[in-house]
């Protein structure tokens, strides 16, 4: 099982980072004009938007090794939740490449969102 890596700091992120949790609902409206929701999915979804900036050449190459060994969003892989330091073992990322921004020495960003999916 793959792991996202972690960088030099001990952390997988850079703060800030955006994590928010999603569930799909479904809505059956009456004919009285009353309304009943229920949850289609059998719990919410994690979603992280993780920003990374100011990256050394070696933390940039352990991100691109795991990107390529997780064939992009093909591979499942645990992601340590920063927040609450819960592995969550289904994660993928929701991109198929990466964008990476070089602004000088050591001075390396890019940012990447990864899914928690179903078992």
């Amino acid at each position: 099982m793959l792991t996202f890596p972690i960088l030099k700091t001990g952390s997988a992120v850079q703060y800030p980072f955006k994590a928010t949790q999603t569930g799909a609902t479904d809505v059956l409206q009456f004919l009285a004009g009353d309304e009943q929701r229920y949850l289609t999915t059998p719990g919410p979804l994690r979603t992280w938007v993780i920003r990374l900036d100011l990256l050394d050449e070696a933390e940039l190459g352990n991100i691109e090794a795991f990107f390529i060994a997780a064939s992009g969003s093909f591979e499942t892989f645990a992601f340590i939740d920063p927040a609450s330091g819960v592995a969550y073992p289904n994660c993928f990322i929701s991109q198929d490449a990466l964008q990476e921004k070089f602004t000088g020495e050591l001075n390396t960003g890019m940012t990447m969102v990864i899914q928690e999916g179903r078992a």
